[in-house]
């Protein structure tokens, strides 16, 4: 084992900010890059299905195809 103790481990001689400031960073980004672009998905799926059903309610209405009567 490289430590005394588990505390010793957390401190790392002082430089135990540094190195756990390193990791969190790292983790904070793995994670933003996981789930950013699955949001964006989500997003674009649902811009899609709203206008496909704009779509289709325009073609259920009479009149032209932006939907209104003149």
């Amino acid at each position: 084992m490289y430590f005394e103790s588990f505390s010793a481990a957390i401190v790392m001689e002082g430089h135990g900010v540094f190195v756990w400031s390193a990791y969190g960073l790292t983790a904070v980004a793995l994670i933003m890059l996981l789930w950013l672009p699955s949001r964006r998905f989500q997003q674009h799926w649902r811009w899609i299905e709203a206008d496909k059903q704009r779509l289709v309610a325009s073609a259920a209405k009479p009149g032209d195809a932006t939907g209104g009567d003149r």
